[in-house]
């Protein structure tokens, strides 16, 4: 990390607790903070690496000087002996480590929970697993199926480490101290385990002998009725009553919504400031108190009448901030100083040629703003979330634009050619994610070439958004000088050149009052708060509920998966759903969903679809006495196989024996289509690049999908080179391999892992020897030559940086080979031409078509011209000062470009000034409209776009263009007669008051 090494007698100065004082000029000043400047000189001292900074004014650093002293007898290095080492990260050589630093603090508190009894579990994805959330925003998510009873635990006790994304209050990031849109929750948690005494014990042994807080910092938060959680915090931490505080439900009673699993929860709080005593504190005063540690005691389940019943499987659901307890053991005044954040806000200031200790407290807050938004955009770009304009890619856009505009607001600029800066920053956030995620690393050079193509992008889009500022701009100004009022930019206005365009409302404003404009900063914050309501809506609840799942995961077992070897199987029908209700026996002719003890039918899983089949009831070994028709099986509750299908034959029982069958030759093409999608995926590393990575997959029986990171189509060529290499390796005859092995084994090995599949510590790996390997719970061929052939049928873009291939490869390779020689022979016969010509031939109609469409273009515009011609002289004038023609008719059912041509010779021959509106019915269900002003009518203030658009509204429809031509349609013909009559009374109406 490069951070300042520290003895760990510094730990007792917390910020707050004593006034700084500036150091001898004889002995060296030491002060907690990042590496600031490589110029300031490194000692030794006590085992740790020193920093001197005796020569440096005091104001250079943002977290000032600090006394050293109060040094404890207990050194942080000394670890319990009896701690087993979990991970490889937490054996590593401790000796050299600042025991405060941001890495430190995890390793840590991983290894405090690990010692007792908790299996350290790595980070979940920021994309989770549960359609009610957006992303990861707690810790506990991951582990939702267990609180909720649908899975069963693999371990009674856990910790993590888990990245967290929040946007909801995206607008307090860098106002205040804490607010972030990426933090680490570090977490312990029990499942039907230890409950309230221990969590609460650990939670206090944690911060005051772990991390050496000072107990009488420490201040408690419990729920107002709890009383246990009170007595366990009084008389057995030993923490005083005057610090101990109940508070009500909205702040201390935790729910997942309006059911489900709930319960009280009491925090943790550090005080800033003991001096200001007992009386009348406020945890939630800022100035004074970080909340750093939150324990839910989840032992209720909410029902629907409110009311609340004990759970039968109480847990403990925890949540530390490690920026936080960072901020408070590093003593800096806020989150965004600590080592964790700092050094990317250094290199944001280093490229805007700034110092951000000098700085004002509006650019320090820029700098925090770059800083905090770089963490959550290169963590989300990691885990597959890549720009878009929907669902999470439009959070990573949303941040990526606010990044970019704070950033052109400082000056900060990238140095090369091409002006991105944001890959110069995400740099830095890469270097420091070694402990937070590997994987970082390993996609550091995708990530930044998609930083750097959105960025670039969004810098087009600026700059339509300043030609749109300018345009708002004289329409205000306009406007004002018509209604004799002070000109006023719209709150609505400013409101989407800041979340369309990304302009901060600050240049707005500035630009605005240069041209003498007003902003709507009302209105704006009005348009501010609908969407913080419905982003907080969308993104910042997990929901829980205790559904009948839960008493069905206690009675049905997982499903044995017996169809890696085999196609039938017998087995017991364990449980019978009917509408999602339990029964005993479902009747011929019902939709159900069966479960079994065990079988051979594989689950939708890793992209590939449910198999097919049926199953028998028989009797006497020989009779059927039921049928069961398999369409669809899926996973639910963990491992349970739930077989959805039909009974067309007699009557199924729970408990009843049956043969479970494959469809055999829909389970081939399935695997056909899985090890083909394999081999894609290793053709399109080696021709585009080892960067790109999967997006997702659809392994079906007629057709294999698969969704891939890349900015651009692929060439003919690159696709030609892929068919290649994979119908090659379909050649060789290789024989595939599938191992069980632990998940860290795979890893070094090289294996791949499947987007968005979740792998326990045993994983099956798949490799085509010297081609590919994967992590894949899939079926597959035994050897590449069962793949027969493979075409790619096609290849587009679906999102940004995310393409598409479709591709068919065995018995769908043959099929669709086939229907595309018999729709070859038709068009042979129909074009009487051999093969070889249909091109040419194609060529020839084509241009023979755009030949006869040209004249046919030209003939309907002399037509236009000729009847305008005819329509000339009931043009009309309007005005006394200022004579102005008009003429507003139909024109039949001439098409648009034939309108244009008869208002572009109405224009020239009514002559300067003149106001021309022709109307036409060219289709059924189609008009098209036409509005011409001459620059004499433009010049007094009316434009033909604005004009246009409401008169085609009356028709059903919308248009506009440029002030002295637009052109609009809609599709209500039988309105364009009251249409141009309004745009004939409106055009008198504005003509006479603006001529006069």
């Amino acid at each position: 990390m490069g951070g300042l090494k520290l003895p760990p007698q510094t730990l007792h100065g917390i910020h707050g607790g004593r006034r700084p004082l500036t150091a001898p000029s004889s002995k060296p000043a030491f002060t907690i903070q990042p590496n600031y400047s490589s110029s300031i000189s490194t000692g030794n001292f006590a085992g740790f690496t020193t920093r001197n900074v005796a020569l440096f004014s005091p104001s250079i650093f943002p977290c000032g000087y600090f006394i050293l002293g109060g040094a404890r007898e207990r050194r942080f290095g000394a670890r319990n002996t009896q701690v087993q080492p979990v991970t490889e990260e937490l054996v590593e050589d401790k000796t050299k480590e600042n025991p405060v630093s941001g890495d430190a603090i995890r390793r840590r508190f991983l290894e405090f929970y690990a010692s007792r009894s908790h299996k350290v579990l790595p980070s979940a994805s920021l994309v989770p697993d549960d359609p009610t959330v957006l992303l990861t925003i707690a810790g506990m998510l991951q582990f939702k199926p267990i609180f909720l009873g649908k899975a069963p635990r693999q371990v009674p006790r856990a910790t993590t480490a888990q990245k967290c994304i929040r946007t909801n209050d995206v607008e307090n990031v860098g106002r205040t101290t804490r607010h972030h849109t990426f933090f680490e929750m570090l977490g312990n948690f029990s499942f039907g385990d230890y409950f309230k005494k221990e969590a609460i014990q650990w939670a206090w042994e944690l911060s005051t002998k772990e991390f050496g807080l000072p107990a009488d910092r420490l201040w408690v938060s419990v729920y107002e009725d709890d009383d246990e959680a009170f007595e366990i915090w009084h008389d057995e931490v030993g923490v005083p009553v005057e610090r101990i505080k109940r508070m009500g439900e909205e702040d201390n009673f935790w729910t997942s919504g309006a059911t489900g699993p709930c319960g009280p929860c009491s925090e943790l709080y550090y005080d800033f400031h003991p001096e200001r005593g007992y009386k009348n504190t406020d945890l939630g005063d800022d100035s004074r108190f970080i909340e750093f540690y939150n324990l839910v005691f989840m032992q209720y389940n909410k029902m629907d009448d409110g009311s609340l019943e004990p759970l039968k499987q109480k847990n403990i659901d925890t949540g530390l901030g490690l920026e936080r307890l960072a901020r408070i053991l590093q003593k800096v005044p806020n989150n965004y100083e600590t080592d964790l954040i700092y050094p990317i806000i250094e290199r944001a200031a280093e490229l805007a040629n700034i110092s951000y200790a000098l700085a004002d407290d509006r650019t320090k807050m820029n700098l925090k703003i770059i800083g905090d938004h770089l963490r959550a955009i290169v963590y989300l770009i990691s885990d597959g979330v890549l720009p878009s304009n929907i669902g999470r890619g439009y959070v990573v856009r949303r941040l990526i634009r606010r990044a970019v505009r704070t950033g052109r607001l400082l000056g900060v600029k990238g140095g090369g050619e091409d002006e991105a800066f944001l890959p110069a920053i995400a740099e830095k956030v890469i270097e420091l994610s070694s402990h937070i995620d590997p994987d970082v690393k390993a996609r550091g050079h995708s990530i930044l070439d998609e930083l750097q193509r959105e960025e670039l992008r969004f810098v087009q889009t600026l700059e339509r958004g300043e030609k749109l500022l300018d345009q708002m701009l004289a329409e205000a100004l306009l406007n004002a000088q018509n209604s004799e009022t002070l000109p006023c930019l719209s709150g609505k206005d400013v409101f989407l050149l800041y979340d369309t365009f990304g302009f901060p409302v600050e240049i707005t404003t500035e630009v605005a009052e240069e041209r003498g404009v007003k902003i709507d900063m009302d209105g704006f914050e009005v348009e501010m708060e609908n969407q913080r309501r419905q982003s907080q809506a969308a993104h910042n609840v997990v929901k829980l509920a205790v559904e009948d799942g839960g008493d069905l995961a206690e009675n049905v077992h997982d499903t044995e998966f017996l169809g890696y070897d085999t196609l039938s199987a017998r087995a017991v029908v364990e449980s019978l759903l009917l509408n999602g209700k339990s029964v005993i026996q479902v009747s011929e002719g019902s939709e159900v969903e069966v479960l079994l003890n065990k079988t051979p039918f594989y689950a939708e899983s890793g992209g590939q679809i449910g198999d097919h089949g049926f199953l028998y009831v028989t009797q006497d070994q020989s009779k059927q006495t039921a049928v069961v028709e398999i369409k669809d099986v899926q996973k639910s509750l963990g491992r349970v196989f739930v077989h959805k299908g039909t009974i067309r034959e007699g009557v199924l029982e729970v408990g009843r024996e049956v043969e479970a069958a494959v469809d055999a030759k829909l389970r081939q093409r399935a695997k056909v289509h899985h090890s083909a999608t394999h081999l894609l995926q290793s053709a399109l590393k080696k021709v585009i690049g080892q960067e790109t990575s999967q997006a997702g997959s659809l392994v079906a029986f007629d057709r294999l999908r698969f969704d891939f990171n890349f900015h651009r189509p692929l060439h003919e060529s690159e696709l030609v080179e892929i068919e290649n290499l994979i119908n090659g390796w379909i050649g060789d005859g290789t024989l595939l391999q599938t191992k069980v092995m632990s998940l860290t084994d795979a890893k070094e090995a090289g294996a791949i892992a499947m987007f968005g599949e979740k792998y326990g510590e045993q994983v099956r790996v798949v490799e085509v020897p010297g081609v590919s390997m994967e992590l894949c719970g899939g079926t597959h061929v035994s050897n590449t030559s069962e793949i027969r052939a493979f075409k790619i049928i096609s290849e587009q873009g679906i999102a940004s940086g995310i393409r598409r291939i479709e591709a068919v490869a065995g018995e769908a390779f043959i099929e669709y080979i086939n229907a595309r020689d018999s729709q070859m022979k038709l068009l042979c016969s129909t074009l009487k031409v051999k093969a070889e010509e249909v091109t040419t031939r194609v060529d020839n109609l084509l241009e023979e078509l755009r030949t006869v469409r040209n004249e046919v273009s030209a003939l309907r515009a002399k037509a236009a011209v000729y009847k305008a011609s005819m329509i000339a002289s009931k043009a009309f004038s309007v005005g006394t000062s200022k004579t102005i023609r008009v003429l507003v008719e139909s024109m039949d059912d001439f098409d648009a470009d034939a309108l244009k041509s008869a208002a572009e010779y109405l224009m020239d021959t009514l002559q300067d000034p003149a106001a021309i509106i022709l109307g036409s019915c060219p289709d059924e269900g189609k008009v098209s409209l036409v509005a011409a002003f001459t620059p004499g009518v433009v010049d007094i203030g009316i434009q033909a776009g604005k004009f246009i658009g409401p008169i085609a509204k009356l028709c059903g429809g919308g248009g506009g263009g440029r002030p002295n031509f637009a052109q609009a349609g809609g599709r209500k013909p039988e309105n364009l007669t009251n249409a141009l009559e309004k745009a004939r009374t409106d055009l008198i109406l504005i003509l006479t008051e603006k001529a006069n």
